[in-house]
């Protein structure tokens, strides 16, 4: 059995997406009382799903990577299916939220995903 999450490094960001048809990212930090607030949810709802990887990125540690995704205000919840960012938003969702997320990004049909891709930037 697999840890229900894991800790996210700018060394295997690259193969958990690649690898992962699914990864929800939790960005957050120590000192933040919405992260610490987050986080048990972010823990519990893990443990349901076990086809997703639920990563933990440390913006302290990890500034890098927080740059790298315009991370401004934490906790933020980020989704990528197949590599491609699905979901965004800062601020600490309740369980049952959460939960919607996750349950939406599954069902997500990436074919339309990625013809919509397509017809954006042929804009």
């Amino acid at each position: 059995m697999r840890m229900a999450t894991v800790e996210i490094t700018k060394e295997n960001l690259t193969e958990t997406v690649e690898n992962n048809g699914v990864v929800l990212l939790d960005f957050w930090a120590e000192w933040c009382a919405p992260c610490r607030m987050f986080g048990p949810v972010f823990e519990r709802v893990s443990e349901k799903y076990h086809d997703a990887v639920f990563g933990k990125v440390n913006t302290e540690q990890q500034r890098e990577l927080a740059a790298g995704f315009e991370i401004s205000s934490i906790p933020t919840l980020m989704a990528l299916r197949d590599g491609v960012i699905v979901f965004a938003q800062p601020g600490a969702l309740r369980e049952k939220e959460f939960v919607e997320v996750v349950e939406a990004v599954l069902a997500l049909d990436m074919e339309e995903v990625r013809e919509a891709i397509a017809a954006q930037n042929a804009r």
